[in-house]
């Protein structure tokens, strides 16, 4: 465990289903807005990420996807259960922070495949 997994450790977690947004506050004082499909796409599971670089599934259609679940794991994770049945990648707190860091490049960098892959993502309502 690295060193800064030990000093970020969230004290509260809220689900906000309406909006499909999942807070993460920090120990560090660290507010995360991650919004459900961010967290989808971006799942650590074997099935979004593949088994090393470069085998990355791109999830396509993910728009209106919600958090059914948050199931802790430890002391050190949870398990996010989504409505389109996907539950098998573990969130770590260090990931959860990770993540929440770097949520806008990350995103625009998922919109940008999107594009190169031919896909023209959806809004849905109340989104912005």
């Amino acid at each position: 465990m690295t060193t800064q997994a030990k000093k970020h450790r969230p004290t509260d977690i809220r689900l906000h289903q309406k909006s499909r947004v999942l807070e993460v506050i920090f120990d560090n004082g660290a507010e995360f807005r991650l919004p459900c499909e961010f967290l989808r796409v971006y799942s650590p599971s074997a099935e979004v990420q593949g088994h090393g670089p470069g085998q990355e599934t791109l999830q396509v259609g993910k728009e209106a996807v919600n958090i059914t679940e948050i199931e802790p794991v430890g002391a050190y994770a949870v398990k996010l259960h989504f409505d389109d049945g996907h539950n098998t990648g573990l969130f770590s707190w260090e990931y959860l922070y990770r993540i929440g860091q770097n949520h806008p490049a990350m995103w625009q960098e998922y919109l940008q495949r999107l594009r190169d892959a031919g896909h023209e993502r959806n809004t849905v309502e109340g989104e912005a």
